[in-house]
C-alpha cells in the first residue's frame, strides 16, 4: 500500500527587523518599494530573497545547482584546467556540446589565444553542478572524434556529439531543482514545476527612503594636507523597518518531483524551512552589515491550500507606546491569524506553532516553542505523518 503525507502545505511566516540597509536595489540603485494599504513600504523582491534561500539551502543539503548561459565555456575550462586538454580542443568540445543541446546560441568572436570561436547560449540552463563533470566525461569519451572535427563557426553548424546524450544530462536534476523547479522550454521534458512559493517581503508599516551622502578621503592628500576636498563623492539610498516574509512548500508537488520518495521530501522541506528563516540578501553588506535574525517565526501545516497572512498589515502598524514596530507587528500577526482561523475554520489546520524572542504569548499563533529547531521539527513531523493513499487526510 502506498503512502502519502497527511498534509499538503507547510506555510512559513516570518517577522524580521532590518536596520539601515538596502537589501535589494532596482536598476537605478534605489531601494525597492511597494504601495500597500495606501502607504509606501520598503520591499525585497521574491527573486532576491529566493536566491539567498537557495544558496543557504545548497549548503545545508550538500547539493548545488548551476544557472548559466555559459555552460559550454564552463565545460571547456574544466577540460583545459583540470584534465589537461589543449585550450583550442577544449573550446571546440564546449562548442560542439552547446550545438548538440538544441538550445539556440550565439558565436562570439574568435578568441585570439586559442583560435577557436566561443559560444554562449541564448537561454540559461539550470542543471545540477555535477552536469558539468558529466558533459566533460562525454567529451572525454568522444575526444578522438572531436580532435578530427571542424570548429563550430556559426549557429547552424552541426555537432558531432549525439544530441540525446547531451539533453539527457541537461534534463538531470537534484534536490535543489526538485524543490525550486526549473524552466527550460528549449529541451523537451526538462521543465520541473517548483514546489516552493516565496512572496515579496515588505515592511509592516510605512517607510521613508533615506539618502546617504558619502565622500572618500585620499590618504596621500590627507597626509600631505596640501589641498582640500575629497577624492570621491556620491550618494546611496537606504531604509529600515520590520518585514513580513512568507513562503509555502507544496508537499504533494515536492513528493511528485521525487517520485514519491517521502524521506527525501521530508529532508528537503526541513532544510528549506531552516534556509528560509536564516537567509538574508547580501546587497551592500560591507557598508551596512544588516545581519539580524527574525523576531518571530510562525509555521502552519495545512491540508487544503496555502494561506498568507500579509493582509494583517494592509493597515500599516503604528509604533508601540515606547517606540518600535516589531512588537505591534507581532501583535497584529497574532490577532489576524486568530481571526482567519475563526473565519475559515480550523479543520484544515493540522498544526500551528511559533517561536520568537518575545516573552509575551501569542495565542493566535498556536503552540509556542523555545527554539527554531523544535518549531521546524514539530511542523515537519506533523506534515509527514503518513496515511494510506486512499484514506482521507
Amino acid at each position: 500500500m502506498s503512502l502519502k503525507p497527511s498534509a499538503r502545505f507547510i506555510c512559513a511566516h516570518v517577522l524580521q527587523t532590518v536596520p539601515f540597509a538596502n537589501l535589494n536595489r532596482d536598476d537605478t540603485n534605489s531601494v525597492k518599494t511597494v504601495q500597500y494599504g495606501g502607504v509606501l513600504r520598503t520591499r525585497v523582491s521574491s527573486q532576491c530573497w529566493k536566491r539567498a534561500v537557495r544558496l543557504d539551502f545548497e549548503q545545508r543539503v550538500g547539493q548545488a545547482a548551476l544557472r548559466t548561459r555559459r555552460i559550454a565555456e564552463r565545460v571547456s575550462r574544466l577540460l583545459a584546467e583540470e584534465r589537461g586538454w589543449p585550450e583550442p580542443l577544449a573550446a571546440r568540445a564546449g562548442a560542439h556540446l552547446a550545438s548538440a543541446s538544441g538550445i539556440k546560441f550565439e558565436v562570439e568572436e574568435k578568441d585570439k589565444q586559442v583560435q577557436v570561436n566561443k559560444v554562449i547560449g541564448n537561454a540559461m540552463v539550470y542543471v545540477p553542478h555535477t552536469a558539468v563533470t558529466e558533459l566533460a566525461d562525454l567529451a572525454e569519451e568522444m575526444r578522438a572524434e572531436l580532435e578530427g572535427a571542424k570548429n563550430i563557426k556559426k549557429a547552424t553548424d552541426r555537432s558531432i556529439v549525439p544530441k540525446e546524450r547531451v539533453t539527457a544530462i541537461l534534463r538531470s536534476r537534484n534536490g535543489v531543482i526538485n524543490l525550486f523547479g526549473r524552466m527550460l522550454a528549449e529541451i523537451d521534458d526538462a521543465g520541473v514545476d517548483g514546489a516552493v512559493q516565496i512572496a515579496h517581503a515588505m515592511t509592516t508599516h510605512q517607510t521613508d527612503v533615506e539618502i546617504d551622502y558619502f565622500s572618500a578621503v585620499d590618504d596621500v592628500t590627507a597626509a600631505w594636507n596640501d589641498t582640500t576636498g575629497s577624492a570621491h563623492m556620491g550618494h546611496a539610498e537606504f531604509s529600515a523597518g520590520t518585514f513580513y516574509r512568507y513562503a509555502t512548500v507544496d508537499l504533494a508537488e515536492l513528493a511528485g518531483n521525487l517520485g514519491g520518495d517521502l524521506a527525501a521530501a521530508r529532508e528537503l522541506a526541513e532544510a528549506f524551512l531552516h534556509a528560509f528563516v536564516s537567509s538574508l540578501p547580501q546587497a551592500k553588506k560591507n557598508s551596512t552589515a544588516p545581519h539580524t535574525v527574525p523576531d518571530l517565526v510562525h509555521l502552519t501545516v495545512r491540508s487544503d491550500r496555502p494561506l498568507s497572512l500579509a493582509a494583517a498589515f494592509e493597515k500599516p502598524v503604528q509604533t508601540a507606546g515606547d517606540g518600535g514596530y516589531a512588537a505591534t507587528s507581532r501583535d497584529a500577526l497574532s490577532a489576524y491569524a486568530e481571526a482567519v482561523t475563526s473565519f475559515m475554520g480550523a479543520s484544515h489546520t493540522l498544526y500551528a506553532g511559533w517561536a520568537g524572542i518575545d516573552p509575551k504569548g501569542h495565542n493566535g499563533l498556536g503552540e509556542r516553542h523555545t527554539s527554531l529547531d523544535d518549531l521546524i521539527g514539530s511542523a515537519v513531523r506533523t506534515a509527514f505523518t503518513t496515511t494510506p493513499s486512499g484514506a482521507a487526510a
